[in-house]
């Protein structure tokens, strides 16, 4: 019996010390998707990635995906870079991606790279820009206002000291 009033009183005090209505870590429902922590990655990726640096610099909208099949530049057989064609809903914009593989990057020191947007509709290639004596792996054309067009991504790689132009294409997509 004594054992019996000891843990009561043991339990009594316990839920002086815990007040009802207290959270505890993992308890309660779960927060709605938009009151979660909105934070996205910035970090430049082979799928590409609208919110790195280079992409924010060529001023592509947060929101682009791919649209299309990935296209790929090769040089004796050897794919050295993927290139893709990205569509932005709310700017209204298409953009072309160049990604480097490593392997490429490992045996280049520098080279120069240029992307862009090429509109059968019109006839000309569109949001074109060109990064010569580089060093890096990711590169945005600009946006163009294509959407309405039929398109494609494309890129060309031209190693320093090479005189081959290496170019790569994504599928077209009306």
């Amino acid at each position: 019996m004594r054992s019996r009033l000891i843990a009561t009183a043991a339990i009594a005090a316990a839920c002086v010390l815990v007040p009802a209505g207290s959270a505890f870590a993992g308890s309660g429902p779960a927060p709605a998707p938009s009151e979660r922590s909105a934070t996205q990655s910035t970090a430049p990726s082979p799928k590409g990635n609208p919110l790195s640096e280079k992409a924010q610099a060529a001023d592509v909208c947060g929101d682009a995906r791919q649209i299309g099949e990935t296209g790929y530049i090769k040089r004796d057989g050897e794919t050295i870079a993927s290139v893709k064609q990205f569509y932005s809903p709310e700017c209204k914009e298409n953009y072309s991606y160049v990604w480097l593989w490593q392997d490429f990057v490992d045996q280049e020191d520098r080279y120069t790279i240029t992307t862009g947007i090429h509109s059968s509709t019109q006839g000309e290639d569109l949001g074109t820009l060109k990064f010569p004596a580089d060093s890096g792996r990711e590169y945005w054309s600009a946006g163009t206002d294509t959407v309405d067009d039929c398109t494609t991504g494309f890129g060309t790689v031209l190693p320093e000291g090479s005189s081959t132009t290496y170019r790569g294409f994504t599928d077209e997509r009306c």
